[in-house]
């Protein structure tokens, strides 16, 4: 047993040290790239939060406990989608994919940060203006990104 786990830490740390170059969604680095799927969660969780939204702006209206109970439900979802995208944002794009050697490096941070931005006027209220602006900033920032 102790054999096959140290032959399983001996290969995983070769295989670490031999793809230090390579950056990736979890930081190993594993070499592992993604960016249209961080793009597509993005913009599911962005059609969550536009549906909390909604859906909080209804239950408010009512008044009795299942609906009081829902609405509790809803801005957490609205919350956790929200900081989702404030990760992938901060921990994908930002610590992994965008380098300060490109020549779009201002666009990229300036597109990353308008979406952070969106994100967390998305928690702070309801308005459904708040969730159209955030997925415009995902979008828009996708654009620069794909270029």
């Amino acid at each position: 047993m102790i054999m096959k786990l140290s032959a399983f830490l001996l290969v995983t740390s070769l295989f670490c040290v031999g793809s230090l170059h390579l950056w990736s969604h979890c930081q190993v680095p594993c070499g592992v790239y993604g960016d249209s799927a961080r793009f597509a969660q993005m913009l599911e969780d962005q059609s969550t939060i536009s549906k909390a939204i909604s859906q909080i702006t209804e239950l408010s209206e009512d008044k009795d406990a299942k609906s009081a109970n829902q609405l509790s439900r809803w801005v957490t979802t609205k919350e956790d989608h929200a900081s989702k995208i404030q990760k992938i944002i901060a921990e994908y794009f930002l610590t992994q994919r965008i380098k300060s050697s490109s020549e779009k490096y201002d666009s990229l941070l300036q597109g990353a940060h308008n979406v952070m931005v969106a994100a967390m006027k998305c928690k702070q209220g309801v308005d459904t203006d708040s969730a159209s602006a955030l997925k415009s900033a995902i979008e828009n920032f996708q654009a620069v990104y794909e270029k």
